[in-house]
């Protein structure tokens, strides 16, 4: 039931947590490359002034915040439109070398603009209560393409039809930089192989808005200015691409690098060889027989050499003997939990909920008037990080709560909801907190379960501010369209948590809408935006609530983008799911784990579209450790059949499969 060594990580957590800044900064390339703009001078002309790029240069218009580039080409598009709503006069700019500065007085900002590491760095400063939409990206007529890291990330042709149209469920929405997106970054690609990458250094307080405006997308950044929450400084910065639709998350990955954002796998297992068991693993929660030595058995009868095998807090964890089987068997095994949520001890309806006293209600999130916020679904209250971190060291909430989770041996955890960037402010006068400080505080106390406690961490949808502190995220793989959770609530039509053994939420074939179904799993619209950023940190897969089984149309599809993407596939197993469908699951798995052991710790290096349909793709990951192709079409492309896939490990042959359906 879902809510929604040390010291080196700890480094790491400060310079991540807050507006995702440390205080060095070193040089980087953008995706462009080098070009001729890499110099640091910064000109004023009047009411203009030029930052020099990697690949070009910006002209930023001091009298509304409109920016355009100018590529070494001589190819200029328009970066940003005009900040919406105006500004007011612009004051005198100043400059000193690499930057530049000048003032919005009647409405209290201040602005630098500045080259860094081959970018546009822009910072906006309000020390009052204020809100900025600005940049507003895509509006500019060569504009193509619209990438966005929603789960894994979509590509959005900005004038087709159906993405501007209410069907796909993106006009007319937003989210937010911190918690909407696994990622605080976006881009563009503009016609003669140009692009744009922007990144919200400063993603607490920064919403993503999505536009329709003549039948074409368009992005809005919003910024709230507030002293309360530490938001008074916006961070926004700009880079020329190639055009390519992962190039902003090239430009992502090595600014993240560059700003010691960045703890790869190998670090992790250097660390912690238990790590090193989610290489060739599918993940899957258990259920019934399959909790129980003989269902981990039936498992390693089928062939199936690495599974991370986890369970629900449904009162009936796997036990000490089936634990020590799997272990054995080289799996992992770990219990579902989360902090996130407190209710009253004798209504709760999860265990996972129920707290000694007093955390019931004196540490819940409390909002300014008094009143406990409300917890996810209705069910009880947010609990408040910041509580929990000043009990900690008297009470030992969170130590003992690991201890009694991980009796039965479990060496992996799963965290519900920490890392998902799902923060709060805090205003009870015992333990005020802010949304910095909550993210700063969920990652120190991940970092103790992944360092202290040596476990192998996941979380949900994790954001890439977390990758330093967990190994695997459940949920980062899925662009969710909004309208999956109004489907998800018709229970008479996605099931409930009934029957107790094989709760239909999980076991329940479930047919999506079309519109839906397009918006998630359409591949000319998927794009490896996380996997470009994070392949070698974080181990990815899709939400929980989405088995592979759950969704028999989409079945195919699933399993060639896990391959193609060199992730695994998360699965629900019962008896019953071993019996339907153990024989493909073992086959998929065999096929999956010298993929992935070849590359889990490799770079995505390359992702082509090869077809103008853009449904045959090819994905390269390191230095030619491993090399995918997937066909997304019915018709056979250069021998490979559709509905199929070929993979080629560094030195040996391709290895073709062609995924049944459900």
């Amino acid at each position: 039931m879902r809510t929604r060594k040390i010291r080196k990580t700890r480094k790491k957590i400060i310079a991540l947590s807050g507006a995702l800044t440390v205080v060095a900064v070193v040089g980087t390339a953008t995706a462009f490359g080098t070009g001729t703009g890499t110099g640091s001078h910064v000109e004023a002309h009047g009411g203009r002034v030029t930052v020099p790029l990697a690949g070009g240069s910006a002209v930023v218009d001091t009298a509304t915040l409109a920016v355009r580039a100018r590529a070494d080409d001589g190819r200029t598009w328009q970066l940003s439109a005009p900040a919406a709503g105006g500004l007011g006069p612009a004051g005198k700019v100043s400059v000193h070398g690499a930057r530049a500065t000048w003032r919005y007085a009647a409405k209290g900002l201040t602005v630098t603009a500045s080259a860094r590491d081959g970018r546009l760095a822009v910072s906006v400063r309000s020390a009052r209560q204020a809100t900025l939409t600005w940049p507003v990206t895509g509006t500019d007529p060569a504009t193509n393409d619209l990438q966005i890291p929603r789960g894994e990330g979509l590509s959005v042709p900005v004038a087709d039809r159906w993405w501007n149209s209410a069907r796909a469920g993106l006009a007319g929405s937003e989210a937010g930089m911190a918690d909407g997106l696994t990622m605080p970054f976006w881009g563009t690609g503009v016609t003669g192989r140009h692009g744009a990458s922007y990144i919200a250094e400063s993603d607490i307080g920064t919403t993503l808005k999505f536009v329709s405006a003549g039948g074409r997308l368009r992005t809005e950044a919003e910024h709230a200015f507030s002293p309360q929450e530490d938001t008074t400084d916006y961070r926004i910065t700009f880079a020329l691409t190639d055009g390519s639709p992962v190039a902003a998350a090239r430009d992502y990955r090595a600014w993240l690098a560059g700003h010691g954002g960045i703890t790869t796998l190998r670090e992790k297992i250097a660390r912690d060889p238990g790590v090193g068991k989610l290489i060739g693993a599918f993940h899957a929660y258990t259920w019934g027989q399959a909790r129980t030595a003989e269902g981990v058995g039936r498992l390693r009868r089928l062939g199936i050499d690495r599974m991370w095998l986890g369970y629900d807090a449904d009162g009936s964890p796997m036990d000490a003997g089936a634990t020590r089987v799997a272990e054995r068997s080289g799996y992992l095994v770990g219990p579902y939990d989360s902090w996130a949520n407190a209710q009253d001890p004798d209504a709760a309806d999860t265990s996972v909920s129920k707290w000694p006293a007093p955390v019931w209600q004196d540490a819940c999130v409390h909002t300014a008037d008094g009143r406990p916020v409300t917890g996810f679904g209705g069910r009880g209250c947010y609990v408040s990080s910041e509580a929990l971190r000043r009990a900690e060291p008297a009470r030992h909430h969170l130590a003992d709560r690991t201890r009694d989770m991980t009796a039965n041996g479990a060496d992996s955890y799963f965290l519900d909801v920490d890392a998902a960037g799902e923060l709060f402010t805090d205003r009870s006068p015992a333990h005020p907190m802010t949304k910095a400080g909550d993210r700063r505080n969920r990652l120190e106390r991940m970092a103790r379960l992944s360092g202290d406690r040596r476990l192998v961490l996941g979380s949900e949808s994790a954001g890439s501010w977390a990758n330093g502190v967990l190994s695997f995220s459940h949920g980062s793989g899925t662009p969710v369209s909004d309208r999956l959770w109004k489907l998800e609530k018709d229970r008479a039509t996605w099931g409930g948590y009934a029957p107790a053994g094989a709760p239909a939420i999980f076991f329940k074939p479930v047919r999506l809408p079309d519109d839906v179904a397009k918006a998630m799993y359409d591949p000319r619209y998927r794009v490896p935006l996380y996997q470009t950023v994070l392949h070698d940190s974080v181990i990815s897969t899709e939400r929980w609530e989405l088995p592979w089984s759950k969704l028999p149309d989409q079945s195919r599809t699933r399993a060639l983008l896990a391959m193609l993407y060199n992730v695994p596939l998360n699965l629900v197993l019962d008896a019953g799911e071993l019996d339907r469908h153990g024989k493909e699951i073992a086959r998929l798995q065999k096929y999956f784990a010298p993929l992935h052991k070849a590359a889990a710790t490799e770079p995505m290096t390359g992702f082509r579209l090869l077809t103008p349909d853009r449904l045959v793709q090819r994905t390269t990951f390191g230095d030619g450790a491993l090399t995918v192709t997937a066909n997304f079409s019915t018709a056979a492309h250069h021998g490979l059949p559709g509905g199929c896939v070929s993979a080629v490990v560094r030195g040996g042959t391709a290895l073709r499969l062609c995924p049944a359906g459900l």
